[in-house]
């Protein structure tokens, strides 16, 4: 008897957790891709007679991004999105080389979502993915996964409000090895803090997205985008204030502020009232504060000048676009402040934190900012410092379930040419050859890139496409500037160049 009622309690309460196991809606989703791509993005050949870029070729990747989510009903969910890879094959330390088996799942979101009770108020709470609102082109301020959490009110069918804190970066100072007290100074204000609040406003046809957004940047900051991260000696590579290249000498002057401001202004507008014409423009500002000063070595004169971490800057870009029977043409350009010359006054470049703007697809992420290989320009990049202007026809089909899209584009340069005595080599343009760069190549008013891109896709099944990229820079560099640069050596341009074929499976 006593082993029956055993046995009926452990039914009962496996029936009772299958019962709750089933009030949970488990939905999975992701992207299988498979790239093959072969090029060269390096846009300088060699420096002081040594090749600058390395990279193979031809190289071959795949990656791997899972979503699972977990729904209790329409007020409540949770999100996990794993990542493994990017595997570069024949790579031991991805995991891709002869045995495989290597540690490459990453966790790239993970968070809750659900409305508070009786209410309109949607809250998500967690690593997720934020971009400042945009239009034309992708944001020029922020777009990437961080830690955060979000507040969201529908007011009616036309307005909302988006209240958003994030924490991009904390705890990842480590305090000098010649401290005495290095448990007083680890991880000491090191943390940023960002406010974000935007209004999108939708009436008939036009779009209207006003936002602003504050941060909190620590002294002791330290952080890694793009995966470079600043190390402690490197005091003047602080969150927006980055000068591409520069040749940074000697000791940080530092501050004796706990705090520094940073401000972000955005307003994107998209026009769709005019059917077939599609139009959309932003407009962005961006301010951070100064937080101290550094040495920087003048390679004319080989003084010392004292350089400002202080950055403020500006950027507007635009699409209009004409949808026809046979494709859609379209124009886009885009201009951002850059540096006066003056390395005292700070950089007038707008800062970004995790910038994305692009309307290209090799320079930028127009189609895909992936290939298999990530060395040629599948990156995320920004637009500061740089203008340009381009012409496009997208949706081009000439056979079933095959499109295409040609773009030519001329990016120039907004920073004075003076600057160039303050880089430490022609790297700084070179946005590939350098490691340190967060930002696209630093161009000045005397050079031009031509960019060509043509972009096929071929939808093979409802959930599998093969696209097929290929694009081409013309070099137009002024050498007699770049010749004014602090360099061990002189250095030759190159055109660059890439061809990739990427897979994806989507479900």
């Amino acid at each position: 008897m006593k082993r029956i009622l055993t046995l009926t309690l452990a039914a009962a309460l496996t029936l009772g957790a299958v019962s709750g196991a089933q009030a949970v809606d488990f939905k999975a989703s992701g992207e299988w891709l498979m790239g093959f791509a072969a090029g060269d993005a390096s846009l300088v050949g060699k420096e002081g007679g040594r090749r600058v870029d390395s990279n193979d070729t031809f190289g071959a990747g795949q990656r791997l991004r899972l979503q699972l989510d977990a729904v209790a009903s329409e007020a409540l969910s949770g999100t996990v999105f794993f990542e493994i890879g990017d595997q570069l094959w024949g790579n031991g330390e991805s995991g891709a080389a002869m045995g495989a088996d290597g540690y490459m799942v990453k966790v790239k979101n993970a968070y809750l979502d659900w409305i508070v009770p009786d209410t309109d108020l949607h809250i998500r709470m967690g690593l997720q993915a934020v971009a400042m609102p945009e239009a034309a082109g992708g944001s020029a301020v922020m777009d990437g996964d961080v830690a955060g959490i979000a507040a969201s009110y529908k007011f009616n069918e036309n307005a909302g409000l988006t209240l958003t804190w994030m924490r991009p970066f904390n705890d990842n100072y480590s305090s000098d090895v010649n401290d005495l007290d290095k448990r007083v100074h680890t991880n000491y204000l090191d943390n940023i803090d960002l406010f974000a609040l935007s209004l999108p406003l939708s009436f008939d046809g036009v779009e209207v997205t006003p936002w602003v957004m504050y941060g909190m940047q620590g002294r002791n900051a330290r952080y890694n985008i793009h995966g470079w991260e600043q190390s402690d000696g490197d005091f003047a590579q602080t969150l927006g204030n980055t000068y591409a290249g520069l040749n940074r000498v000697g000791a940080f002057g530092g501050t004796s502020k706990s705090y520094g401001s940073m401000f972000w202004a955005g307003l994107p507008v998209k026009v769709t009232a005019l059917d077939p014409w599609n139009i959309e423009f932003d407009v962005n500002y961006g301010y951070v504060e100064k937080m101290g000063r550094f040495n920087v070595l003048n390679g004319e004169t080989g003084r010392i000048a004292r350089a400002s971490t202080a950055r403020e800057g500006w950027a507007v870009k635009a699409l209009v676009e004409y949808k026809m029977d046979w494709g859609t043409p379209g124009i886009f350009g885009w201009y951002a402040s850059g540096d006066d010359g003056n390395v005292k006054n700070g950089s007038e470049r707008l800062p970004s934190l995790n910038g994305n703007a692009g309307f290209t697809s090799f320079m930028g992420t127009a189609d895909s900012d992936w290939s298999g290989r990530g060395n040629l320009y599948e990156k995320t990049l920004t637009i500061d410092g740089t203008w340009g202007i381009g012409l496009q026809l997208s949706d081009l089909s000439f056979v079933e379930n095959l499109s295409h899209t040609f773009r030519v584009a001329y990016w120039g340069g907004t920073n004075s040419p003076s600057m160039v005595k303050y880089m430490r080599s022609s790297r700084a343009f070179d946005m590939d050859g350098d490691a340190t760069s967060t930002e696209g190549p630093y161009l000045t008013t005397n050079d031009g890139l031509l960019e060509f891109n043509l972009t096929n896709v071929w939808q093979v099944y409802e959930n599998l496409s093969a696209s097929l990229e290929l694009g081409y820079i013309v070099n137009m560099i002024d050498k007699d500037t770049w010749d004014r640069s602090f360099m061990n050596g002189s250095f030759s341009r190159q055109d660059a160049w890439k061809a990739s074929l990427v897979f994806a499976y989507s479900f």
